[in-house]
């Protein structure tokens, strides 16, 4: 089995946004800042995710993606095939045309080997959920902070503070004439 940095990237991005959903759409510029990998990567990875129903997306301010299904119904295996990603460790694809004579009638001596290896990994892969590997990381002592809740709570204060100097109105003083002004020209007349 090769399993490539497509279905890495696409199981490390899944962790990252199922860890920080709860706070509303997360952003694929965030993902990519944070796990270090190609923002158009990701926005190649995250259609496949879509078009399978693994992720929805949310456009405008405040948008980005958030989880189609919950984490429990989303496995492993569910991510990496809508990525593209063969889980195959024959030589031939699991068509059994290893080699093409017919004396050992299309397969190698160990064809078998490796198409019950990919039986055991698409069982095991479909056994590992997306909440399982954020159970995981937050046991690991993963701390996630809610960027747009500090946003929400220094605007808040900034309103307090400007609040109580809107609330002493003063009187407006008098403007001093102007003394090149053609009005104060035309008062002196």
């Amino acid at each position: 089995m090769r399993l490539t940095t497509k279905g890495r990237f696409a199981v490390t991005a899944m962790i990252d946004l199922a860890l920080r959903e709860t706070h509303g759409p997360v952003t694929l510029a965030g993902i990519s800042q944070r796990q270090k990998i190609s923002l158009s990567y990701l926005e190649q990875l995250f259609g496949k995710l879509r078009r399978f129903n693994i992720v929805e997306s949310t456009r405008g301010p405040g948008g980005g993606y958030t989880l189609a299904r919950k984490s429990n119904e989303i496995s492993v295996a569910d991510i990496i095939v809508a990525v593209d990603e063969p889980l195959d460790a024959t030589q031939c694809g699991g068509k059994g045309n290893c080699h093409s004579d017919e004396e050992n009638h299309g397969r190698c001596m160990t064809h078998d080997l490796w198409s019950n290896l990919n039986s055991k990994m698409v069982e095991y892969l479909s056994s590992v959920t997306l909440r399982d590997l954020v159970i995981q990381q937050e046991g690991r002592g993963i701390v996630i902070q809610d960027m747009r809740q500090k946003k929400v709570k220094t605007e808040s204060v900034k309103a307090e503070k400007v609040a109580p100097a809107r609330a002493v109105k003063k009187e407006p003083a008098p403007k001093a004439p102007l003394i090149n002004s053609v009005f104060n020209l035309a008062r002196q007349s």
